[in-house]
């Protein structure tokens, strides 16, 4: 796997937003921004279970996720783990990350939260434009 440089590291750690794209029933893709924390080599990600990326993800794992940059763009391929138990201390990492933000308090989406777990399998652009 790629080695992140220290800036890529960084911007693992403080970027608000990435983009997750997975794949709908009929095989198109279904890109969404989504809020994240990154620790270990895995990706986390909140969402509701009923929204249209968890079951994306519950019928096919695959996914991208991406930090665009046009100087120096993070892509990580990895297979998606749906949690419907939520590990606490991500649910601390998010609200570090995010303002105090309780992602285990009901919220607007579509049913419950779920914790998304990525590791990634194959970084495809490692934080340089080449």
């Amino acid at each position: 796997m790629a080695e992140l440089s220290d800036a890529a590291s960084k911007r693992l750690t403080t970027e608000r937003t990435t983009w997750l794209c997975t794949v709908r029933p009929d095989g198109s893709p279904h890109v969404t921004p989504v809020w994240f924390v990154y620790r270990d080599d895995t990706w986390w990600i909140s969402t509701q279970e009923g929204n249209r990326k968890t079951r994306n993800l519950i019928a096919e794992p695959r996914v991208s996720l991406a930090l665009p940059d046009g100087d120096a763009p993070l892509v990580a391929e990895g297979r998606a783990v749906v949690h419907r138990e939520l590990h606490p201390e991500i649910v601390a990492a998010f609200a570090e990350k995010y303002d105090g933000w309780d992602l285990t308090e009901p919220g607007y989406g579509s049913g419950a939260s779920v914790l998304v777990e990525v590791p990634v399998t194959r970084w495809l652009l490692a934080g340089e434009a080449h």
